[in-house]
């Protein structure tokens, strides 16, 4: 594919600005709503932030890691980038969407390109039911959370959790705890990536919980709806040779 309009975004780091100075002069540096690809220049963070403000707009996103981890992201090479997205191995991937309602009946929505986590809030250990496609399959886990992960957020929170990596194009979600204290063995559930998850926060004043998407936050939540978006698609972009479903399969023999 053509890939020659290409717009740039960069992270507040010094080094990103600077790279996106350099590569506009010579690449020329397209309006975002015009372009037929975004380069993103940062760290994972920052990926996902600008996979984020791009929703549902179609256009791939080439990341190049000028980060920490860059998981997400390409190597940074100032050369070669027109035929670098010629190249380029295109992942897609479907968003989760959170409906959360609070202790006191407010209803917020949120998308998560990684995971949707819950989270206790105080030193109480939090009480949550589970349930998936209206079956409660679970009645309840005590622990610090859980959370429920694509494929492309797997190698994030998830895998820090102990939950299992998942290869980007398996259709499953991982449903993982966060240091679950009873049932205390365990260790989490992968799910069709239809599914409909639910969770119910029991004592929930006693025991206040937070959900998380991605960056959003929604404090002292009661219920949390959970379900793959289907009608929005994300596009990243990577180098062949290091693509991220070769990426998720390597993750899997690091020591």
């Amino acid at each position: 594919m053509t890939l020659r309009n290409i717009a740039f975004a960069a992270a507040a780091t010094q080094e990103a600005r600077a790279a996106c100075i350099e590569l506009a002069h010579r690449y020329g540096n397209a309006p975002a709503d015009t372009a037929d690809v975004i380069v993103a220049l940062g760290g994972d963070g920052f990926m996902l932030q600008v996979l984020h403000e791009n929703m549902g707009k179609g256009v791939p996103i080439y990341g190049m890691n000028l980060g920490s981890v860059g998981f997400l992201m390409n190597s940074y090479e100032t050369d070669g980038l027109v035929e670098r997205l010629a190249a380029a191995e295109a992942a897609r991937i479907h968003p989760l969407r959170m409906k959360a309602v609070t202790a006191d009946g407010r209803i917020a929505e949120a998308l998560a390109i990684n995971e949707v986590s819950l989270l206790r809030e105080t030193r109480q250990a939090a009480k949550i039911r589970i349930s998936v496609d209206g079956r409660v399959r679970m009645e309840e886990l005590v622990c610090d959370g859980v959370l429920l992960s694509t494929p492309a957020g797997s190698t994030a929170y998830n895998l820090s959790a102990h939950g299992p990596i998942l290869p980007i194009d398996s259709a499953l979600l991982a449903l993982t705890p966060i240091s679950a204290f009873r049932p205390r063995r365990w260790t989490g559930a992968l799910l069709p990536h239809r599914s409909q998850v639910r969770f119910d926060v029991l004592e929930a004043a006693k025991r206040p919980v937070s959900a998380v998407a991605d960056h959003t936050e929604v404090r002292d939540v009661a219920q949390v709806d959970i379900a793959e978006d289907r009608t929005l698609t994300l596009t990243m972009l990577f180098d062949a040779e290091h693509s991220l479903h070769e990426r998720i399969l390597s993750e899997q023999f690091v020591d």
